[in-house]
């Protein structure tokens, strides 16, 4: 298995739409990196946050997701509090090609401030808006800027297409769009 380059992601990002929309380079401007490295692709993190509270004592659990376990907001700068978690997704939609295999990573400038950033890997034949959690590890309440890069995603090739795809099966996430609750 190998690690793919930029000049594959740039490849299959122009001519599959891999990665819509697809950021050639990486643009540090002010702002937390985002777009195209050497052997990944640094994506971004949109508007939209679901920030867990337990207002109503409420319970997680993965097989009865209550709506009352978190807020939803649209803004620019999401504030998750101290010890807890928010969900948001990438801005950008991706494909995965069936002999490929995506590990994401968090960001070292949210790793240095206590905030984890956690995705389970996206297997060959998904296809979507990639769901983030965000844990705020701290005891202070920390800050995600929206727009700005979230965590890098590193593309990893098979030696052959699997056998069967997560397209194949019909996988419970595929196609997702906005940020994504548990699904039994």
């Amino acid at each position: 298995m190998a690690i793919l380059s930029d000049k594959w992601i740039r490849d299959k990002a122009v001519t599959e739409q891999m990665i819509e929309p697809f950021v050639e380079g990486q643009r540090r401007d002010g702002c937390i990196s985002y777009g195209l490295s050497s052997y990944g692709y640094d994506a971004r993190v949109a508007d939209e946050f679901k920030i867990f509270t337990n207002v109503d004592n409420a319970v997680v659990d993965p097989k009865d997701f209550a709506s009352n376990s978190f807020v939803d907001r649209k803004t620019d700068v999401c504030i998750i509090p101290p010890n807890s978690f928010a969900l948001a997704r990438t801005v950008e939609y991706f494909r995965v090609p069936k002999d490929v295999l995506v590990i994401c990573l968090g960001k070292s400038t949210y790793a240095r401030c206590g905030i984890i950033v956690n995705v389970t890997p996206l297997e060959p034949g998904w296809e979507g808006h990639v769901t983030l959690e965000f844990s705020n590890t701290t005891p202070l309440p920390a800050k995600i800027y929206a727009n700005e890069g979230a965590c890098q995603f590193l593309f990893l090739q098979g030696n052959e297409p699997c056998e069967t795809s997560y397209a194949d099966r019909a996988g419970k996430y595929m196609g997702q769009k906005g940020v994504t609750l548990p699904r039994l």
